[in-house]
């Protein structure tokens, strides 16, 4: 039986105020991306590859700089050699996708990059740059990539995760392997085995914001940043890579952002705009189409997975085996990791081998969407319980009930789960009137089970107590779903005032401490850990100051309704 656990204790949480934000948004007040027009702005556009794989042979920009209103031009090489200064993997990786150096990778890979008064002039100037290819083959799948002889796309990737390390470089960019128990045997238990394969294509996040960015250089090597992002401190340590600076020299700011779903933890345009800032001495305004979206910006990968699942007749799961390869797009980091977690994590089976590979090929370099990875492993693996749940003739609730992974269970991917509230999840599923009442025409029921890993990272808050009592609750997690007023709701509930009495704020980078990307649904957990201490740390503040004014000890001063009250009422309270 499901047992549900309620606190009605709280007076602001758990109730549905208006948002701080929603006249704004609903007025078409707010301020997105694209919004932002400094003075003397200027308008850039992007050059792209017309081909997904192509060395590049020459790029002549005199023409374009020699345009009417063309203020600056710049390609791959006005930025640092990060290869060459001995960076990181991952960073010049980052470098080279926000502008292709010696290759193209994809179509759709930027070359270069101008800005000029207008926008008109500024598309002009960017078709009259000549750049010259020597057009390579290309592999689009998982499978054109690791098949023999496939042309590299890297040809230094030597596959991270095998031992001993493969001596000829592939498009496997890394390897990943859990297993326990002996899956022979395991299979040989089983009195149904089921096995299927499984292909799922790229799917974009299809936000509705394009991405934009605004940079505004100074003469002293800084900048500031104005972008569409989910974390706009990432935002500035890649762009600081990418320029070759320190991130102290360049301040975000976070626009509104009109959606991200993941996709917007990256960088696209944010170096580029800084660059043509800095060499034409003017802000620099740079918005991507939707065209631009769908063929330079990450989707989720595209897959193939294999999957073999055995049980004996009473529907007691004996071994697993699930292979997969995952699309990285033209860089290595794709999601499969997270799906390897995934995969079999909702289940207590003593035998069985997850193998997956991450696989780079001629496509844009893959963005998280959605908890990355795991929704197309979690759909391959529930698509094979549910037919063993068919062919045994159990229910599916059933056969996962008699498999559930349970607080102690060991992870195929290591640690032991704490409560995790499976079994209870399905119980009230199965004791619901929906799952047992008589379907009508034209309707059908699916069950199915899946997992997702917590990441609290890192969150930083200020809380400021205003001269008439009010509150600003200042945090660097930029809002893409409402966060703005959980975190007023809790700053309410710690101070002990009303909601509409705080103000919070998205800061920018100078002025609030380190946030990490808004993702992963951690900032009302993180993020709201950091407002509820700062809160806490206010009132412990305002105590003491109270304490000392009635020269009282500490503990004879208490928080009541947002002011200092004395234990005995002997003093009049303070707020």
């Amino acid at each position: 039986m499901a047992i549900t656990e309620e606190n009605p204790g709280y007076k602001w949480v758990g109730t549905r105020p208006i948002r701080p934000d929603g006249l704004e948004k609903v007025t078409g007040k707010a301020r997105f991306g694209a919004d932002l027009a400094l003075p003397g702005m200027l308008h850039g556009k992007v050059v792209r590859s017309p081909h997904a794989h192509a060395e590049i042979v020459s790029i002549d920009t005199s023409a374009a700089e020699a345009m009417p209103g063309v203020k600056a031009v710049i390609t791959g090489a006005d930025f640092p050699d990060l290869a060459a200064n001995g960076a990181h993997a991952g960073d010049i990786d980052v470098a080279t996708n926000t502008i292709a150096r010696d290759k193209v990778l994809y179509e759709g890979h930027v070359v270069a990059a101008v800005a000029a008064i207008t926008r008109e002039q500024a598309e002009a100037a960017a078709k009259a740059v000549e750049i010259t290819y020597q057009v390579l083959p290309h592999v689009l799948t998982v499978d054109e990539a690791m098949a023999d002889g496939a042309p590299l796309l890297h040809d230094g990737m030597i596959t991270k995760g095998v031992d001993p390390a493969p001596e000829d470089p592939s498009n496997i960019a890394s390897k990943i392997l859990h297993e326990r128990g002996d899956l022979d045997q395991g299979f040989g238990e089983a009195d149904l085995v089921v096995e299927r394969e499984f292909t799922t294509k790229p799917v974009h996040q299809g936000y509705i914001e394009p991405h934009a960015a605004v940079a505004d250089a100074n003469s002293d090597g800084r900048a500031n940043l104005w972008c569409s992002s989910q974390g706009h401190f990432q935002m500035r340590a890649y762009t600081a890579t990418v320029l070759g600076v320190s991130p102290g020299n360049i301040k975000v700011t976070a626009a509104e952002i009109g959606g991200g779903f993941g996709g917007k933890t990256v960088i696209y345009l944010e170096p580029l705009a800084v660059r043509l800032s800095q060499r034409a001495g003017r802000p620099v305004k740079l918005v991507m189409d939707r065209d631009e979206v769908f063929r330079a910006t990450g989707p989720t990968s595209g897959t193939r997975i294999k999957v073999k699942m055995g049980a004996t007749k009473d529907g007691k799961m004996t071994a697993a085996e699930v292979w997969m390869a995952y699309e990285a797009g033209a860089y290595a980091g794709s999601p499969v990791g997270a799906a390897g977690m995934t995969a079999i994590a909702c289940y207590d089976i003593p035998n069985f081998v997850v193998e997956g590979y991450d696989v780079v090929c001629n496509k844009p370099r893959v963005a998280a969407y959605r908890a990355p990875g795991a929704p197309m492993a979690a759909f391959a693996v529930e698509s094979v319980v549910d037919e063993l749940a068919r062919n045994l003739e159990i229910d599916p609730i059933d056969i996962r009930l008699a498999n559930a992974a349970v607080e102690g269970t060991q992870a195929s991917y290591g640690p032991k789960f704490p409560r995790i509230g499976f079994v209870e999840t399905l119980e009230a599923i199965k004791d619901h009137p929906n799952y047992s009442e008589e379907l009508g025409p034209n309707q059908g029921r699916g069950v199915s089970a899946g997992f997702w890993f917590n990441a609290g990272m890192m969150s930083s808050a200020t809380v400021h107590i205003n001269e008439n009592g009010t509150a600003t609750v200042v945090t660097g997690s930029p809002d893409i779903g409402g966060s703005r007023q959980s975190m007023a709701l809790m700053a309410a509930e710690e101070l002990g005032i009303p909601y509409e009495s705080i103000k919070p704020v998205v800061a920018d980078t100078e002025t609030v401490g380190f946030n990490d990307v808004t993702g992963g649904s951690r900032v009302t957990l993180a993020t709201g850990a950091a407002v509820v201490d700062a809160c806490r740390l206010v009132v412990e503040d305002l105590r003491s100051r109270a304490a000392k004014t009635w020269d009282v000890e500490l503990d004879q001063v208490e928080w009541v309704e947002g002011q200092a009250q004395h234990i005995d009422g002997a003093q009049p309270p303070l707020s």
